[in-house]
């Protein structure tokens, strides 16, 4: 198996991947659909090429079970559906399913709605805000709004926000550690660690405060889990197995919606008559200022695509699989126990896919089912995925035609490694639109 270039002695090439990670990753293409990438004693398969991709998804997934990355994972989530062995994950996915079914969304989208009414509503004319900052707080207190009946106390939602962001800030590069690296009591382990226990904590205690009597008539996520029943044997999850279904919603619901908001508010700001397009449609859909619907969403398909094309350029940088059994793939037989790594994020920004201009946003772009992966695919695709985007059409569809946001002085958005292309330095003003809405009251 052909070796990426620039290897280090004994480290590998952990030096260039902590470097530059996003460009590192990207240039593994030159080297074939598959490259090895040595991670100081941990050996892991890149595959680079978009068909072998979708293999690894679909034909080959019964022979793959999780990888490395996940491993780390399992301190927050026990036994999730991000982490579960094949059998687990077939259980836990047919009770959970359903609960993103048209109805429950619906039902999900009234909260939403009133969170992004309130985020407008904080707001004020000639305000400079850091929008990854706004839009990771935004996203935490609406999941945990989805999720649990009752705000939680700001403590709690401070140490859930802090917490989630310790763990996004140190997962993945755990994943690109040796693995003996994990046992050491370094700094990054023992926040890791420590942060992962205070947001099962946490849910720990809601979950023991939920009453059993009513969970029929209860629309939040902890009763519906804690109610829901496989419809082959009518069994129920345990509070543990609910717990760690929570904190993978948590985990996996916050930066994924947070990192695309705040990269869809950039692209539209630096390419105004793709933000235009977007207020027309809005403006047909809505017909004039009132709260968005979950019917309002289904009929946005631009602003969808808005936020299709920017899932595409800063979407999922990695994830991974590992073999149980031998595998053949592109003509190469890979061996169980191999550490395969697999980049959205370098495979949507492919020329030999997306063309030339793959570098470029362009919401019209053609995004074909089958070489358009924002979610992964086959039966490990997010489950979350249709929640993802209600909550971010809505959130849009609410703040677009209030709030107009530009670059502010210093504006240097960059793609820092997280699970997701994260943002940073995304500082923008918010300008009142001449047109008045009725989603708040409007500040000067």
């Amino acid at each position: 198996m052909p070796s990426a270039p620039g290897r280090w002695p004994l480290l590998g090439h952990a030096v260039p991947l902590m470097r530059q990670p996003l460009d590192f990753v990207r240039s593994l293409s030159k080297t074939g659909p598959l490259a090895r990438v040595d991670l100081g004693g941990l050996s892991v398969l890149f595959v680079t090429d978009m068909e072998l991709t979708k293999e690894v998804f679909t034909r080959h997934a019964p022979k793959m079970t999780k990888g490395r990355l996940f491993d780390n994972m399992e301190a927050l989530v026990g036994c999730g559906l991000a982490t579960a062995d094949r059998e687990t994950h077939r259980v836990h996915r047919r009770i959970i399913q359903p609960l993103f079914a048209e109805q429950h969304l619906a039902r999900y989208a009234e909260t939403m709605t009133k969170q992004a009414v309130h985020l407008a509503d904080s707001l004020w004319a000639g305000q400079e805000l850091s929008v990854e900052r706004v839009m990771s707080d935004y996203s935490i207190n609406t999941l945990t709004a989805t999720m649990f009946a009752a705000d939680l106390d700001p403590q709690a939602v401070t140490t859930v926000r802090e917490s989630v962001r310790v763990i996004l800030d140190t997962m993945l590069k755990r994943a690109v550690m040796p693995p003996w690296a994990d046992r050491l009591p370094i700094p990054p382990n023992r926040r890791f660690l420590a942060a992962s226990r205070r947001i099962r904590e946490v849910i720990e205690g809601v979950i023991a405060d939920t009453p059993r009597s009513d969970l029929a008539e209860r629309t939040d996520l902890v009763a519906t889990l804690l109610a829901a029943r496989d419809r082959e044997t009518g069994d129920r999850l345990s509070d543990s197995e609910v717990r760690d279904e929570l904190a993978t919603m948590l985990f996996a619901g916050t930066e994924t919606t947070a990192s695309t908001l705040a990269w869809a508010l950039h692209e539209l700001a630096t390419h105004p008559e793709a933000e235009q397009q977007a207020l027309e449609e809005l403006d047909a859909v809505l017909g004039g200022p009132r709260p968005v619907t979950f019917e309002d969403t289904k009929k946005m398909p631009y602003l969808r695509s808005v936020l299709e094309e920017t899932l595409r350029l800063h979407g999922v940088t990695l994830l991974m699989r590992r073999t149980v059994e031998p595998v053949n793939l592109g003509g190469a037989e890979i061996p169980a126990g191999t550490e395969i790594a697999l980049s959205l994020y370098a495979l949507h920004r492919d020329g030999a896919v997306f063309g030339s201009d793959a570098a470029e946003f362009d919401p019209d772009r053609m995004r074909t089912h089958g070489n358009y992966l924002p979610f992964g695919a086959g039966n490990r695709k997010c489950i979350g995925n249709d929640f993802s985007w209600t909550e971010s059409l809505i959130t849009l569809a609410t703040l677009l035609p209030r709030w107009q946001l530009r670059p502010a002085a210093g504006y240097a958005p960059r793609e820092a490694l997280a699970a997701m292309a994260s943002p940073t330095g995304i500082r923008m003003t918010a300008h009142e639109r001449e047109r008045a809405t009725a989603y708040g009251p409007v500040h000067s």
